[in-house]
């Protein structure tokens, strides 16, 4: 695809509009939420939560996984953004946003030989293993339909979990510092289910 349309489109219309703002924006970054999602090209956390440049923190990884807190010396991508979103920027909010339909949930069902040619991401997936194991002492093998939606919920409830094992978020939710969310998106009809503590459900959010 060729994007320099795309480009110049920006430059004289989307941004001339918003010129004042990306000016004020050229020399901080000051957002009040860490969005981790999924990468899926479905999935656009701008446009579903309605916020403006600046607004937001996106990490987004393969079936929008936080992998638990621990000291290594080895290159950590989401764990640094995590920790440079609330240590640095210290958002107030924290959104795990998984979605329907959502390739990498499926794929731990998937058979090991069918994950040859991506290791990387087969091992990245061992993270959201729990949530199969759960699934599948609640839900029938052959209810397909529903293993998918429970998968991608459970998903979902363990990154929330996985969370709480960084002392400093835990620190800062103890005090109300902070807020955490877990959402699931409905790709096709734009719903957003938002998980609640007090009843441990998912429920319709935003209507």
């Amino acid at each position: 695809m060729d994007y320099s349309h795309s480009v110049k489109k920006f430059r004289l219309t989307d941004f001339e509009d918003k010129r004042k703002h990306f000016e004020n924006l050229g020399r901080r970054q000051n957002p009040h939420t860490l969005f981790i999602g999924c990468s899926d090209s479905r999935v656009v956390p701008s446009l579903i939560t309605q916020s403006a440049p600046g607004e937001l923190f996106i990490v987004r990884n393969i079936a929008n996984i936080v992998p638990p807190y621990r000291d290594s010396v080895e290159f950590l991508s989401t764990t640094a953004a995590i920790e440079y979103a609330v240590q640095i920027l210290n958002v107030k909010t924290i959104i795990v946003c998984g979605h329907s339909n959502c390739g990498g949930c499926a794929a731990l069902y998937q058979d090991s030989y069918e994950l040859e040619k991506i290791p990387h991401t087969r091992r990245w997936l061992e993270l959201a293993l729990p949530a199969k194991e759960r699934v599948m002492k609640m839900i029938s093998g052959t209810d397909h339909a529903a293993r998918e939606w429970l998968t991608e919920q459970m998903n979902v409830v363990d990154q929330l979990n996985q969370l709480m094992t960084y002392p400093y978020i835990k620190e800062r939710v103890d005090d109300s510092q902070i807020k955490i969310l877990g959402w699931h998106y409905l790709i096709p009809t734009g719903d957003i289910y938002q998980y609640e503590d007090d009843s441990g459900q998912f429920e319709l959010f935003g209507t």
